[in-house]
């Protein structure tokens, strides 16, 4: 069949829809990744996973993702709509052979998608089944099977999850917050209107119909333009806490009663501080963007911090490997080892932060001030001509301070450290840089600004 690879991206398929990804993909995707996983299975017969987020493309592509996998004799087990955490931990605490999550995450409203995992909820990624799947759809390689799967419903999978989260923390030492939750009109509105119905907490619904036109903002909290409106809710309900979900509730953001974001660094050192309490001595895995406190945070608790590349596929492959029971990514991903897999469980997060705020007399911006011990120059693009030439330029300029050859470069000094990492899909580079003071970065982000720009 005819396919636009371009939508294979490193750790999803992601597309506009009809243009690029429409009814004829999904079932051809559907065949496509039956035959693959049944191919490096040991079982005669395999048992999958399907989830769908709220956009409007979502039904007719479940419909026809469902007819393929069905066909290619895999049996299904529907679980509706629900978040892409929700389906990971199906497919994993429920022992499934893998399955598809129906989403294009915070991409806007004409974009649909598809997330893979194989057992245990680990995810396909570019390498590891993703270019395989492309590869087997464009040849229409799957054979025909003698029969077709069966299609069965599970219902109550988000209350079921809840309810599995709510295991990992204690409601009783939660104070009676009150907490604002913008759930962006995404698949992480009812995930957490179940969880802070169980809670002592005053629940501050916002955008929590889901709509997959996105009305109010883009579904993405990384860019906080998209917070405005959750920070100044903050503000005037008075609250003790905002929290901010993306499209498909796998990211989860946090911002203070004054209504600043809570730098992702530092909540996830934080956590870190709170699982290596259980786990002394253990791994922790963050990504390689800047983000020292997390660093500090892990050494200073006795844990082994270990640096992975960015992408929430390849932190999980890391964490796994060195069996972590705790990974963090700068983006909003934090990641929790279960006994049957390691993957987003944000509601379990959001739990042990309640806890943990919950002990002190002060209140959540007073208690996250002293981690603010950097300066950061945020995340800053630059389109290039050769990404390549770039890495060479600054190994050149800054050969001494080379600490990580991989996910690009990254350099460090006593009083400042940075990297410069290749986009997936564009001719661009992004840089990341943090220093001990503002002055120290500004002047170091000029320097190497112009290294970038030849």
């Amino acid at each position: 069949m005819k396919i636009d690879k371009s939508v294979f991206k490193a750790y999803d398929i992601r597309g506009v829809y009809p243009e690029q990804i429409n009814k004829g993909f999904a079932y051809g995707l559907g065949r496509a990744l039956a035959y693959f996983l049944q191919k490096n299975s040991q079982k005669k017969k395999i048992k999958l996973v399907v989830g769908q987020d709220m956009r409007e493309s979502s039904p007719d592509l479940f419909k026809e993702l469902i007819k393929g996998l069905t066909e290619q004799g895999a049996d299904v087990c529907d679980v509706g709509i629900v978040s892409t955490p929700t389906f990971y931990f199906i497919v994993a605490k429920d022992g499934y052979d893998g399955g598809v999550q129906i989403s294009a995450s915070h991409n806007p409203a004409e974009y649909n998608g598809f997330k893979m995992v194989k057992t245990e909820a680990v995810p396909l990624s570019g390498d590891k089944g993703i270019k395989r799947l492309a590869e087997i759809m464009e040849k229409e390689e799957y054979n025909k099977t003698e029969s077709r799967g069966q299609l069965t419903q599970k219902e109550k999978a988000t209350q079921e999850h809840v309810n599995y989260s709510l295991t990992w923390g204690d409601p009783d030492k939660i104070k009676p917050y009150k907490v604002v939750v913008d759930a962006a009109n995404s698949v992480g509105a009812p995930m957490f209107e179940k969880l802070f119905s169980e809670l002592p907490c005053e629940l501050v619904k916002l955008n929590f119909e889901l709509d997959g036109t996105f009305p109010a903002h883009e579904a993405d909290p990384l860019k906080d333009e998209n917070n405005h409106q959750l920070q100044q809710k903050v503000l005037e309900v008075k609250a003790d806490l905002g929290i901010s979900l993306d499209g498909d509730g796998d990211r989860i953001f946090f911002i203070d009663n004054t209504g600043q974001t809570i730098d992702p660094a530092i909540v996830r050192g934080i956590l870190s501080k709170i699982f290596l309490a259980d786990n002394p001595g253990a791994s922790i895995c963050y990504d390689i963007r800047p983000g020292k406190i997390t660093v500090d945070m892990i050494e200073q608790a006795g844990g082994k911090p270990v640096v992975t590349r960015v992408g929430h596929s390849l932190i999980k492959e890391k964490a796994k490997e060195v069996e972590a029971v705790f990974a963090g990514e700068s983006s909003g991903h934090f990641f929790v080892k279960l006994p049957f897999g390691i993957f987003e469980m944000p509601m379990i997060v959001a739990l042990k932060l309640l806890q943990y705020f919950s002990a002190s007399d002060k209140s959540v911006a007073e208690q996250v001030k002293p981690f603010y011990k950097y300066y950061h120059s945020g995340e800053i693009n630059f389109s290039v001509e050769d990404k390549q030439a770039v890495f060479e330029r600054l190994k050149k300029e800054f050969k001494n301070n080379l600490k990580y050859d991989f996910d690009g470069v990254s350099f460090e000094w006593s009083d400042w450290w940075f990297n410069v990492r290749p986009s997936n899909t564009e001719n661009k580079v992004r840089l990341n840089l943090e220093a001990v003071s503002e002055e120290i970065m500004l002047d170091n982000l000029k320097k190497v600004k112009k290294v970038i720009q030849g």
